[in-house]
């Protein structure tokens, strides 16, 4: 575990000990650590970019969409995005680890472990920020919005964008990341 996230975990677990105490915002309200986890993802990508051999999957994955009409999520209640983010994260972290089973280059299955990693740890910050804890679907996925990208550098661009998007949307909306809030 890389020293910043490092870090970010034990500031949580320092604040959970104290919760009756006032505290300044949590660490993952700090746009830069979510902007550090985002670099991480977007170097991935801009590897992978150049892989031609061995960069199909052998079927296409469900991903979440990363694209956000704002006047509907503007709509939606806080919960609700939780949600939607928890499952695109599970979407994701079910994924790679499709894709890490399948690779033989000890290069790769690191990059796609830390990956993994990364989204486990933005996982376990949803669900510090008193989020419903999501339960992912019991058959398989049965989610309504997903789409199926079918190479390692399709799977990598939709973690990044998802990453800047809907994840940064939800955390910047949280009541625990605004001054006012708990």
């Amino acid at each position: 575990m890389e020293i910043p996230r490092l870090v970010a975990v034990l500031l949580m677990v320092l604040e959970w000990t104290h919760s009756g105490l006032p505290s300044p915002l949590r660490p993952i309200c700090d746009p830069r650590v979510l902007d550090r986890f985002i670099k991480e993802a977007r170097d991935m990508e801009v590897t992978m970019r150049s892989c031609s051999d061995g960069c199909s999957l052998a079927e296409p994955l469900p991903v979440p969409l990363t694209s956000v009409d704002f006047a509907v999520w503007e709509k939606e209640d806080a919960q609700k995005q939780a949600q939607e983010v928890q499952s695109g994260l599970w979407l994701l972290s079910e994924a790679i680890s499709v894709v890490r089973a399948s690779v033989t280059s000890a290069m790769l299955q690191s990059l796609l472990d830390n990956s993994h990693s990364n989204l486990h740890s933005i996982r376990q910050v949803i669900r510090s920020l008193n989020f419903q804890e999501y339960m992912p679907p019991t058959g398989g996925t049965a989610h309504e919005e997903t789409w199926r990208v079918s190479s390692m550098p399709e799977l990598l661009r939709v973690h990044t964008n998802f990453l800047r998007g809907k994840v940064r949307l939800l955390l910047a909306s949280a009541a625990a990341c605004r001054r006012d809030g708990s």
